[in-house]
C-alpha cells in the first residue's frame, strides 16, 4: 500500500513554541489563507521542515482533518497548540503574512491541517531534506512511498522514532515494516473542529449559524469514557450545550430532543426550550458520523433529569 508523506515548510516560531510543550496531543499548521489541504489522507505523515538554509525535517504529525476557520475559532480549539503563546501573537502573525493593514480588525479566516501525536526531533536526529527537495517550495512537497524518495523517507522517520531516547509519539505508531496508516487519536481541539464541519456548522437543534455561539458537546463525557469522535458528539448552541451536560435535555436514541421538567420546577423558566421539546434534531449526511444510539442511550439513562 503506498502512503503519501507531505514535507511542509515550518513558521520558525510556530515551530519553537510547539516543541517546548509537554506531552501535546495535537497541534494545528496553520496557514495564513483559507486554501483547501487534499495533499493527504487521516493517517498519513504531515513533516515538518525549517526554513532556509536550515534545510532538515525537524519533526511531525500524523494528519486528521484539514478545514477553513476563523482565526478566534482556531485559537478557541487549539490554544497554545497553534504554535502561538496568545490569540493575540497567532492574530499578529497572521496578518503579518496576509500584509493585512494594521487597522483591519477581521477574524481572519486560516486553513487548519490539524495533526494528532506530533513530534518534535531533538537537533542530532534532524534529517536532511530529500535530494529533489527545491530551493522554490514556499509551502509544501508530497511524497509517495510509490517511489524510492518517498519510501526512502518514510524509513528514515520510522527509524527515527524507534530510538530508544525518544518519546514524541504513542508506543501502538512507531514499528517497522510496510508503510501503513496510522489511526489519528484526536484531541479536544480536532473533535471539536470535527463535530462543527459535521454538523455543517448549525446547532442540531436550533439550527443556529452563529458560529461563535455554538459548541462541539460529548454525548458521554471524556471523563466517562466517551470518546473524541464524532459519534460521540452534537453540535449545540453554547445555552442547550450546558443544559445538555447538566442533564436538564437531552436527545434519545431516535434523535429527538427533549426538556426536562426540572428547568420549570427548578427555575421557573424555560418556555423557550419547552417549545423545542419533541423536535427533531438534524444529524450529519455521513451515516458513519451520525450520534451513536447507543451513547444517547447512555445520557438518557446516566444524566437526563427526566
Amino acid at each position: 500500500m503506498a502512503i503519501k508523506l507531505v514535507v511542509a515548510v515550518t513558521d520558525g516560531d510556530w515551530f519553537e513554541t510547539l516543541r517546548q510543550q509537554p506531552n501535546l496531543g495535537e497541534a494545528n499548521f496553520w496557514a495564513p489563507s483559507a486554501s483547501n489541504f487534499r495533499a493527504l489522507q487521516p493517517g498519513e505523515l504531515f513533516l515538518f521542515k525549517l526554513h532556509a538554509p536550515r534545510n532538515f525535517i525537524v519533526g511531525g504529525g500524523i494528519f486528521a482533518y484539514a478545514t477553513a476557520l476563523p482565526c478566534s475559532l482556531a485559537w478557541e480549539a487549539f490554544g497554545v497548540a497553534n504554535g502561538a503563546a496568545s490569540a493575540q501573537e497567532m492574530r499578529r502573525r497572521i496578518a503579518r503574512y496576509r500584509k493585512a493593514d494594521p487597522s483591519d480588525r477581521s477574524d481572519f479566516e486560516v486553513g487548519c491541517r490539524i495533526l494528532t501525536q506530533p513530534f518534535f526531533w531533538e537537533e542530532k536526529d534532524w534529517l536532511p531534506v530529500p535530494t529533489d527537495w527545491s530551493r522554490n517550495i514556499v509551502s509544501f512537497k508530497t511524497y509517495s512511498t510509490a517511489t524510492r524518495e518517498g519510501l526512502t523517507l518514510w524509513e528514515a522517520v520510522e527509524e527515527r522514532l524507534t530510538r530508544p531516547r525518544f518519546t514524541g509519539m504513542a508506543e501502538e505508531t512507531r514499528r517497522y515494516g510496510e508503510p501503513h496508516l496510522i489511526r489519528p487519536r484526536l484531541g479536544q481541539g480536532a473533535f471539536r473542529v470535527l463535530v462543527t464541519d459535521t454538523y455543517r456548522r448549525r446547532c442540531a437543534v436550533t439550527e443556529e449559524r452563529t458560529l461563535p455561539a455554538l459548541e462541539a458537546a460529548h454525548i458521554r463525557p471524556y471523563s466517562d469514557g466517551g470518546g473524541h469522535e464524532a459519534r460521540n458528539g452534537l453540535l449545540l448552541r453554547r445555552d442547550i450545550h450546558s443544559l445538555f451536560d447538566a442533564g436538564y435535555v437531552t436527545v434519545t436514541p431516535d434523535h429527538h430532543f427533549e426538556v426536562s421538567r426540572r428547568i420549570k420546577e427548578e427555575f421557573d423558566n424555560g418556555r423557550h426550550y419547552y417549545a423545542l421539546h419533541g423536535k427533531l434534531i438534524s444529524t450529519p449526511r455521513d451515516e458513519m458520523r451520525k450520534p451513536d444510539p447507543v451513547e444517547l442511550a447512555w445520557h438518557n439513562e446516566n444524566c437526563f433529569r427526566g
